[in-house]
């Protein structure tokens, strides 16, 4: 029997998570401030629909999948794991490090499955980078570089920088396997006081480095991740259809007589099995509350996305 799993926040991404559990059979309740949204949900998706405060307590919930304002995350993360809940926490899962701890180590000390919703990591042409990287295709990773660029979504809580950027960060992490030692941001607020555009740059362990540009007043989507190694260069990008969502560059750089010399060649584009990442990391999560294992992209992965959205972000007046 599939674990009985309740949408929490019926916005937009909750309702992708809510259609997504549907077709897997694992929605049993949807919830939200808004009654009237709520109730249109469970009518249409023919599950439950239960008044927040009454969610926690409800035992014939096993899980909370919660997608609020980040805002509300770790307070209504804790209040879960302590009603014997497992949850899948939204991406940013709070606004400051220490809340994000707090829920982390309440759903340890529960013995409670925390996940985040850091879905990108559950995509088939990620799956495949990571495994290029870690079967050695690209040599030594020297620098990973991450564009996520596009017009809206607009916050008033949470800038581009957080809004955007934790799917690269979390992708650059589990590339990396390392935190970054030292971080450096920038950000630019055009409309009012939160940042519009963000840069961040990172210096990892053993000296390779990266930079994420994230925008949100770009007048054309762009969502590429590249990764640079000694052998070979790799592009994931998003935009392109599922038969070129991953190439590698075979370029050859060297010296000779003291200068240097290169060759360029066209791309080969890796075979990718076409997959919703959303459906995958849901399947994945499902996985984990009845096995009782680690989620793939675990509370400390997301402290850690956490610590460098801190380090990286700037104040405006």
């Amino acid at each position: 029997m599939k674990p009985r799993i309740a949408v929490l926040g019926c916005g937009y991404w909750g309702s992708n998570h809510i259609r997504t559990l549907k077709s897997l059979g694992a929605l049993h309740a949807v919830s939200d401030a808004n009654a009237a949204r709520a109730e249109g949900f469970a009518s249409e998706q023919e599950c439950l629909a239960i008044a927040p405060d009454e969610l926690f307590e409800r035992q014939d919930i096993d899980a909370i999948v919660m997608a609020l304002p980040p805002q509300y995350h770790a307070d209504a993360a804790i209040r879960a794991v302590e009603s014997g809940k497992d949850v899948l926490v939204e991406k940013p899962i709070a606004l400051n490090v220490a809340d994000a701890e707090r829920a982390v180590a309440t759903a340890r000390a529960r013995n409670r499955i925390f996940m985040v919703g850091h879905v990108l990591r559950f995509h088939p042409a990620f799956e495949k980078l990571k495994e290029l990287i870690d079967t050695g295709e690209l040599g030594t990773i020297k620098y990973i570089h991450s564009h996520r660029l596009g017009l809206g979504k607009f916050h008033t809580e949470s800038d581009a920088l957080w809004d955007l950027a934790p799917h690269d960060l979390s992708m650059i992490l589990a590339i990396t396997g390392a935190a970054p030692i030292d971080i450096r941001g920038e950000g630019a607020a055009l409309l009012d006081h939160l940042s519009d555009f963000a840069h961040v740059h990172m210096r990892f362990p053993g000296g390779l480095r990266s930079h994420l540009f994230a925008s949100r007043l770009n007048p054309y989507r762009e969502r590429r991740l590249t990764v640079v190694g000694t052998k070979a260069m790799a592009v994931f990008d998003d935009v392109e259809a599922w038969d070129r969502k991953l190439a590698v560059y075979r370029h050859a750089v060297w010296q000779d007589s003291g200068h240097w010399a290169f060759t360029t060649h066209e791309p080969s584009y890796v075979p990718v099995e076409p997959g919703m990442p959303l459906t995958r990391e849901l399947e994945h999560f499902i996985q984990c509350i009845e096995t009782r294992q680690e989620p793939r992209t675990d509370g400390d992965e997301a402290i850690g996305v956490l610590r460098i959205l801190t380090a990286g972000s700037v104040t405006h007046d």
